[in-house]
């Protein structure tokens, strides 16, 4: 990590708490009278507010302000101005880009050249008496002064650094007492669910709900932010080269029309369709990554043919009214966790033209029996005897949770049967919640211990080369693995008898992202949470 330099009171370069150090000792005592009625003058006088770059933290001077940037969000103003060298107007630039677009420090310290607040539109302040671009430039090139200005000594030098020690202590003891209150909400969060099992049931604290959905929100954005999530999905083969072959094998869906890629990520099916002949590419994306998919989508050159937003579909503003084409990597576990599916839907609803065309078009969910008694014991019968002690009312919270993981085809045994057909192209939002009666065709003699479920996806409509791949435990393997659902009592089967029962999806009230589960087999009912 490279050094930061420490923000400078206004045209001095010595560090603030060393300019209000000898500030303070410059004035004359004031006695106990003089001094209340000081109070009060400085009460009724208005101090001026400045809003951080990166949170909504106040600041009553531009010094304090770029001090907090750099502290709290590893942005160092300085830094970045010499290393762009910006003069006034790129200085002013930079500000009101930060405003607008929001971008992580991150994003920002890893720029180089072609600078993206180049574009004279960013001249406009983004916020009304900004006092920050009334800031002197000059003084931002003064602060990497190393020097000690004014022939302050050494000792108060070492003073001024302790009181700056002591600033960083007390912002930092603020940020950790904020991520304690997150801890906090994302704890109790857990614990209502744990405690409110009808999910179904009216809650008093709406607004308090409210407020940890988005909460959850912030949770999951964050996650698909981090490049990890998005190298897993990329190396995912399977995935990648489903959507890309579906593309450049059907060029004619996609040649002179205008393409919206929703939930975009690194923007690898917007330069697909680019390449394929696109007139025009909309990526949308809520997460931090679109700061680097804009870098990508520089890299590759095709900054002209496609347009990166940031934000919800819901929310955004886009550049055009209607788009032939939509296409999105959507699917979770189980198809519909992370209900991301909503966001398309209403992509569809609100931007495709008159006969336009999503992709993928068509998905199905499909169940299947597994007989494995090895995992049924190594998951349940464990906490029966746990070092000579009896842990088996950990069973009570082990069954309830859907697993996400490989299953062995070996311990297949029974046909798969579809429980749900997405047409996506008439689909709506209350279609995703469903029940289902299913039969699963025993093909041997054994015991069922779980039901495994899984999808498949369809690229159909206006192609003359149909694509499809699927997630099932016979497939080759993809990101999402498959969905297990343990039964807590095992039952008995044997080869051509028809294992009935009922499947119930519903979204989870208090984190619609997430599953609730229900299924009934052989006069049994169980409850499972995918989240």
């Amino acid at each position: 990590m490279s050094s930061r330099a420490t923000p400078s009171a206004p045209g001095s370069g010595q560090p603030a708490a060393a300019a209000e150090e000898e500030e303070a000792a410059m004035m004359p005592e004031l006695s106990d009278s003089s001094g209340d009625e000081a109070w009060e003058d400085e009460e009724d006088r208005a101090e001026p507010q400045i809003s951080c770059l990166f949170c909504e933290r106040l600041f009553s001077s531009a010094e304090d302000t770029f001090f907090h940037c750099e502290l709290v969000h590893q942005f160092n103003i300085s830094n970045i101005i010499h290393k762009h060298a910006l003069e006034f107007y790129g200085y002013i630039k930079l500000i009101n880009f930060i405003r607008r677009k929001k971008p992580p420090a991150e994003y920002l310290n890893s720029l180089s050249s072609p600078l993206p607040w180049e574009e004279e539109e960013y001249l406009k302040p983004e916020l009304e008496d900004d006092l920050l671009l009334q800031f002197d430039v000059e003084d931002l090139y003064e602060s990497t002064n190393i020097s000690h200005p004014n022939g302050l000594s050494d000792n108060t030098a070492v003073l001024a650094q302790l009181k700056c020690a002591e600033q960083r202590a007390k912002l930092a003891e603020t940020a950790l007492g904020r991520a304690q209150e997150d801890l906090q909400k994302m704890r109790q969060f857990a614990q209502d669910f744990v405690m409110n099992v009808d999910v179904r049931s009216s809650s008093s604290s709406s607004s308090a709900i409210a407020e940890l959905q988005d909460d959850e929100d912030g949770v999951y954005f964050s996650s698909y932010g981090h490049y990890g999530i998005h190298k897993e999905m990329l190396k995912d083969k399977i995935r990648t080269e489903s959507y890309r072959d579906f593309i450049y094998k059907n060029s004619h869906i996609f040649k002179g029309k205008v393409v919206l890629d929703v939930g975009c990520g690194t923007g690898i099916l917007s330069m697909f369709a680019a390449k394929a002949g696109a007139k025009k590419v909309i990526g949308v994306d809520q997460s931090e990554i679109v700061y680097q998919a804009m870098d990508i989508i520089r890299l590759n050159n095709l900054e002209d043919t496609i347009t990166l937003v940031k934000g919800r579909i819901e929310e955004v503003d886009l550049p055009v009214k209607k788009v032939d084409v939509i296409i999105s990597e959507w699917m979770g576990y189980f198809l519909l966790f992370e209900s991301m599916l909503d966001s398309v839907i209403y992509a569809k609803d609100m931007y495709l033209a008159e006969g336009g065309s999503v992709y993928p078009d068509i998905c199905t969910i499909s169940l299947v029996a597994v007989g494995d008694r090895n995992k049924h014991a190594d998951t349940l019968a464990f906490w029966d005897d746990v070092y000579g002690f009896n842990m088996s009312c950990m069973k009570t919270a082990v069954i309830p949770e859907a697993v996400v993981e490989i299953v062995d085809p070996k311990t297949l045994i029974s046909e798969a049967t579809v429980i749900k057909h997405i047409d996506c192209h008439t689909t709506s939002i209350p279609d995703l919640e469903f029940s289902s009666d299913f039969t699963l065709m025993i093909t041997e003699n054994t015991e069922c211990t779980a039901v495994v479920g899984y999808f498949d996806i369809f690229f159909e409509k206006n192609c003359h080369n149909s694509v499809m791949f699927s997630t099932g435990p016979q497939c080759p393997k993809t990101h999402w693995k498959q969905t297990v659902f343990l039964l807590e009592n095992p039952i008995s089967v044997r080869t051509g008898e028809g294992l009935k029962g009922k499947i119930t999806v519903l979204k989870n009230r208090k984190d619609p992202r997430s599953l609730i589960i229900t299924l009934a087999l052989n006069n049994t009912k169980q409850t499972y949470s995918l989240q």
